[in-house]
């Protein structure tokens, strides 16, 4: 009996010692997220740029740069629960008038930000520390009303702070830099995320990269009302990928805005432009004359043929069905979705067994009768995984949401979102279908893909935007042929022939 007596004392004990503790580090974490959250600010000087640097709780762990009334830019630079966030408060408009038209300045640059930066980093880090320790020990007095439990709770504090300045080091990614992610007004997004060409080939650490976002902020203060001219990287071609418009005027208004702000050189249409193909429907398309740029098209399952013949009679149309075309110095292959979904005899769910081998029977053919293509244009996703290891990139639509695969082969499958918000459509779910299209960049030389840019508006008519950059790792690499066998093409499809 004593010795379970004791036993069971000593379990109460250990019991009621690992609660006191457990409650004493918890209180220490609130007492320090809550010092952090309240005097975890720096002012600093970066450049020509006035900044305010702010170190708050976050279990996401990132770097916001917050450009009002421009926008912000979300860098995805390490894990650990502590997130950075940079204001840019004010342009030194001397220092920056330095930096515009002094070549040497701006050749110092980058050495300069990262030493200013750097400096106020550490002295963010100090204060923060301090801020958090400062918390902790005030939220244990208040709450334990003794030294004892209030200095284990200092100590607890201390031991957080340190473990998560350690866990951010060690995650640290410098070139995240590189792939920002934009959210503001569209007409300032080129201008502050920079050219993607020009991210790859010529701004190799992150240090280059700071440097030509704070000049593109100093040029944007300094001009005040007028933006800056976003210029074209001779070396870089770019695509704009739209799909899925559905009737949907939205698109048209995103279009032009991103063909003008970002210097489009060609739009790639992967389909479903109208919803039933009808006559009426053809004077929507009448829109695509308007463009400056080559309008590239393919027929989507929604399309008529009927939809095809008034598209290609606008100027600037070039319809691909079954057939190549160079456009803006791309060899580029479209092929028209062999459904129409508005002709009812026809099953709108065709057997993926049917499209997948009509796919393969067209990327058989494409190896065969034409010179090497560039890219591949098309509407079903399905159909366009047959053309991996023929061609880098494919483009396709169909599903309404935007996703992106780098297949086996070495091939990059791009699939769209729907550029019209899904029309009429968005308006029978509760939250409306994104707006959603991409810009291409590639290489003028080797015509591969180097870096792209997902835009995405909320939905019906919102003027912010949100811009995710994606560099290309490897544009260099070898594609390896696809499979060589494949079912023989099945079922039937109205407007179409089986290769």
């Amino acid at each position: 009996m004593d010795i379970t007596h004791w036993t069971q004392r000593l379990r109460r004990f250990a019991t009621g010692r690992t609660v006191r503790t457990l409650t004493v580090v918890v209180i220490a974490a609130g007492g320090a997220w809550l010092g952090i959250a309240l005097g975890g600010t720096v002012h600093a000087n970066v450049g020509p740029v006035e900044v305010g640097m702010t170190a708050k709780p976050s279990w996401s762990g990132e770097t916001v740069v917050d450009a009002h009334p421009l926008g912000t830019l979300l860098f995805d630079t390490h894990n650990a629960p502590i997130g950075l966030r940079i204001t840019l408060e004010n342009i030194n408009t001397d220092r920056a008038g330095v930096l515009l038209e002094d070549s040497r300045f701006s050749d110092q640059l980058p050495a300069l930000l990262e030493k200013e930066l750097r400096e106020g980093v550490k002295t963010l880090i100090l204060r923060a520390a301090l801020c958090g320790l400062a918390g902790a020990l005030l939220t244990s007095l208040i709450v334990f009303r003794r030294p004892g439990p209030a200095l284990a709770g200092l100590l607890s504090a201390a031991v957080l702070i340190a473990g998560t300045g350690v866990a951010a080091l060690l995650t640290f990614r410098p070139n995240s830099v590189v792939e920002p992610k934009y959210t503001g007004l569209l007409a300032g997004a080129p201008s502050l995320v920079g050219d993607a060409e020009s991210i790859v080939t010529r701004f190799e650490s992150y240090r280059v990269q700071l440097a030509k976002l704070v000049n593109n902020v100093s040029q944007l203060y300094d001009t005040v009302s007028a933006l800056p001219v976003y210029d074209s990287d001779p070396e870089s071609i770019r695509v704009l990928h739209v799909s899925d418009i559905h009737l949907s005027p939205i698109a048209w208004n995103l279009m032009h805005s991103v063909t003008k702000q970002f210097k489009i050189d060609a739009i790639v249409d992967t389909g479903d432009l109208t919803d039933h193909g009808t006559g009426p429907e053809d004077r929507f398309v009448e829109e695509i004359s308007s463009f400056d740029v080559p309008y590239v098209f393919v027929r989507g399952n929604h399309d008529s043929k009927a939809t095809q013949r008034a598209v290609d009679k606008e100027k600037n149309a070039v319809v691909l069905d079954d057939s190549v075309k160079s456009v803006a110095g791309l060899r580029i292959y479209g092929l028209g979705d062999p459904r129409f979904t508005p002709d009812k005899s026809v099953d709108v769910g065709s057997d993926p067994t049917s499209l997948t081998a009509l796919g393969h029977a067209h990327a058989t053919r494409l190896g065969q009768a034409f010179k090497p293509v560039d890219l591949v244009a098309v509407h079903d996703p399905s159909i366009a995984r047959e053309f991996s290891g023929a061609v880098p990139m494919i483009l396709s639509g169909h599903t309404h949401a935007r996703s992106t695969e780098l297949l086996p082969s070495g091939t990059r499958l791009l699939v769209q979102g729907s550029t019209g918000g899904a029309g009429l459509r968005a308006l029978e779910h509760d939250e409306p279908t994104p707006v959603a299209a991409s810009v291409l960049y590639f290489d003028r030389k080797t015509h591969r893909l180097r870096a792209w840019d997902d835009i995405t508006l909320g939905g019906l008519g919102e003027q912010s935007v949100q811009i995710e950059r994606h560099v290309e790792t490897d544009p260099g690499r070898t594609i390896s042929p696809g499979p060589t066998s494949a079912p023989s093409p099945t079922g039937s499809f109205s407007g179409t022939t089986s290769p």
